[in-house]
């Protein structure tokens, strides 16, 4: 049976070749285990208004559920928890279909927009539905809402639970399919209150678990020597490696193909890497070359790389914690659930039967965390508090979430919107509020932009945050050329700090024309300085829809680059630190003093008295990273309504404040 009749009348219509693709294409969908699931699934979703759906990885949900659906003229919405599967996926679909990317098949990703009028079916992050539900809560241009990877449990997918289970009872023909490939069903149930559970067992082909015999001192060295014994002792297959970042995977990257040169192609998997090289993945190999894939934990889910047989599992990822106490978030590696290591390992077996080469010991999987804590348990909520208040919800509390945040963390973020002027003493959102929910920005960068023309320098910081929001736009490659790579970004340093280093780059890009060139010869990521571009654009573009002014100061003026870094001030005065007697810098908030040192990728050519950063980052030490050099005095002026209610620790820094406060209202009385 076909499941698209307008394709029937085209095929028929085009060449004999077309007909053959089709009908390879049709074979492959009738093995999928999801494929016997069919009529019981459409049957179900019409009798009923949500519907769970648990398929085992491979078994062809995020590709076949959406067209299902489209097979009953229902318009659809698939959400991913990341936008490298949001793109792929809607490509894979868009070529199943025989439809060109952005026509009746599109995707809409964070800054990036592949739709049209004709779409249809249409992939997109999750935080872009929910991004679109401000604008529309109702979400009329919708009739069926796929929530895929819901086992990831991601911030935005648990705010669009509770946000459906709203708009459902407002909007009665509106449908939600919730689907993943280790939902926990009970817990699920009971959210939804007993809706209809369809379960789709089985994977294509069956995937053997191999462990080793004692935990490894050192998972990089062992992912890699794993993946050359493969080589040299399995037969043909490709190769899936999870490491936990870019770094790592760069430097895994480098050791395989110098171990195993042109027998080998490897190809680096992260969220920063550009989608023409993450397109790379799946672009076929030629014959007796074996593909060797390294990527973070976005290759776990939805992603399907053709010819993966082997899968190595080192047992870790990066995940993202927030401190409410000391109000730092971070990325830290730390141990995969039990759920993410069944994920990865049923990578291995899409095309044919695979193994999946687990670093670790049997006892130590089985003292894992059955699930991955939930995002929402563990991240700064204030740009979801911002949303939700947005989206009119009045009593955060009464909210109705799966799992419910620490008060803490909820008190910290309210705490921090209301310094940020988005909220008032009511907890009601301002109109500054309004206008930062409409960046998909961090509150702080959005409060930066909405009050920049006030320094007159809206244009230089609308430059820098898109530096911002494209981080690494620097090469440093190991070996000889490290050094001429730390000259080439010494050449645009600039003395009062980081952001400013980035402003000069972009600049500098600009006035070049955009030339890859010039990029190569500056050791510069010509893909990252394009988005950055990019990302400008659409900046721009809200900023005039709020007709919030876009202007410069003069360039010869003294003043240059103290509007700049009063504006920088303006949205970052929470993330201040100054430098003791004693050598080391101190965070300055309220309650709450870290000693933190400088990163050592840091532009600025002396130690300064105070600072603001972008970054908190855990490693070997406290280090903020991302710094720019301020003077103590601008806090009063920029900040005076942060500065004078907090309750700062007795240091240096709480002394040197008094004195300035004093000053200005010394100044403030002679005026009178």
């Amino acid at each position: 049976m076909n499941p698209y009749p307008k394709r029937k009348i085209r095929i028929e219509t085009t060449k004999k070749t077309y007909s053959a693709r089709y009908v390879e294409i049709l074979e492959k969908w009738k093995k999928l285990p999801v494929w016997v699931h069919k009529e019981e699934f459409l049957k179900t979703l019409k009798e009923n208004q949500i519907v769970l759906l648990v398929g085992e990885t491979g078994s062809g949900k995020t590709t076949q559920i959406p067209q299902f659906v489209l097979e009953a003229k229902w318009l659809v919405g698939c959400t991913q928890p990341r936008r490298v599967a949001a793109m792929s996926v809607s490509r894979r679909v868009a070529e199943e279909m025989d439809v060109e990317i952005g026509e009746e098949v599109g995707y809409t990703v964070r800054f990036e927009d592949c739709t049209s009028s004709k779409t249809v079916l249409k992939y997109l992050t999750d935080g872009m539905l929910l991004r679109e539900a401000m604008a529309d809560p109702l979400l009329g241009r919708y009739k069926v809402i796929v929530l895929d990877e819901a086992h990831e449990r991601t911030l935005a997918t648990y705010l669009l639970f509770g946000l459906l289970k709203q708009t459902l009872v407002r909007r009665p023909d509106l449908k939600l399919v919730v689907m993943s490939a280790t939902l926990e069903a009970d817990k699920f149930h009971k959210y939804f209150t007993g809706v209809p559970l369809i379960k789709v067992p089985g994977r294509l082909h069956p995937v053997e678990i191999l462990y080793t015999r004692e935990p490894q001192r050192d998972y990089l060295e062992a992912a890699i020597s794993t993946v050359i014994q493969i080589h040299m002792c399995e037969p043909p297959g490709d190769v899936l490696v999870f490491l936990t970042g870019e770094e790592e995977i760069e430097d895994a990257c480098r050791r395989i193909t110098r171990n195993l040169g042109d027998h080998v192609n490897v190809l680096p998997l992260y969220s920063t890497l550009s989608p023409a090289m993450q397109q790379k993945i799946f672009e076929p190999t030629p014959d007796q070359v074996r593909k060797v894939v390294v990527s973070t934990n976005i290759a776990e889910t939805s992603l399907t790389i053709d010819g993966i047989v082997y899968v190595v599992d080192p047992g870790f990822s990066k995940q993202k914690l927030y401190h409410p106490d000391t109000r730092v978030e971070s990325l830290l590696v730390s141990p995969i659930s039990q759920a993410s290591a069944d994920q990865s390992a049923g990578r291995a077996g899409r095309t044919r039967p695979g193994k999946c080469f687990r670093l670790y010991a049997e006892k130590s999987f089985n003292e894992l965390e059955k699930q991955t804590y939930a995002e929402i348990l563990r991240s700064n909520l204030a740009n979801t508090v911002l949303n939700l208040k947005r989206l009119g919800v009045e009593n955060l509390l009464r909210f109705d979430l799966m799992d419910s945040p620490a008060p803490e963390t909820l008190a910290r973020a309210l705490d921090d919107l209301y310094h940020l002027q988005a909220l008032d003493d009511e907890c009601n959102l301002t109109k500054t509020g309004e206008m930062m929910s409409e960046f998909p920005l961090d509150p702080q960068m959005a409060k930066m932009l909405i009050v920049s023309p006030q320094f007159n320098c809206s244009n230089e910081i609308l430059s820098i945050s898109a530096m911002l929001s494209v981080p690494n736009c620097f090469i440093r490659p190991r070996g000889e050329a490290q050094k001429a790579a730390d000259e080439a970004k010494s050449s645009f340093a600039h003395i009062y700090g980081d952001h400013l280093t980035l402003l000069n780059v972009f600049h500098a890009f600009l006035q070049n024309n955009q030339d890859p060139d010039w990029c190569y010869e500056n050791f510069i990521n010509y893909r990252k300085m394009k988005s950055a571009v990019s990302v400008r654009e659409q900046l721009v573009r809200i900023m005039l829809r709020f007709q919030i002014k876009l202007c410069s100061p003069d360039f010869n003026s003294k003043d240059y680059y103290v509007n700049i870094r009063k504006a920088l001030l303006s949205g970052y005065f929470m993330q201040v630190a100054h430098l003791e007697r004693t050598g080391h810098y101190l965070t300055f908030r309220d309650k709450d003093d870290q000693v933190v040192h400088l990163h050592p990728s840091n532009c600025l050519d002396h130690k300064a008295e105070w600072v603001i950063y972008n970054e908190y980052v855990f490693t070997t030490r406290n280090f903020i990273r991302t710094v720019t050099y301020i003077r103590g005095e601008w806090l009063v002026d920029v900040a005076p309504h942060y500065y004078k209610l907090a309750n700062f620790p007795n240091s240096e820094a709480k002394r040197v404040l008094q004195r300035h406060f004093k000053k200005r209202r010394l100044s403030e009385e002679r005026s009178c």
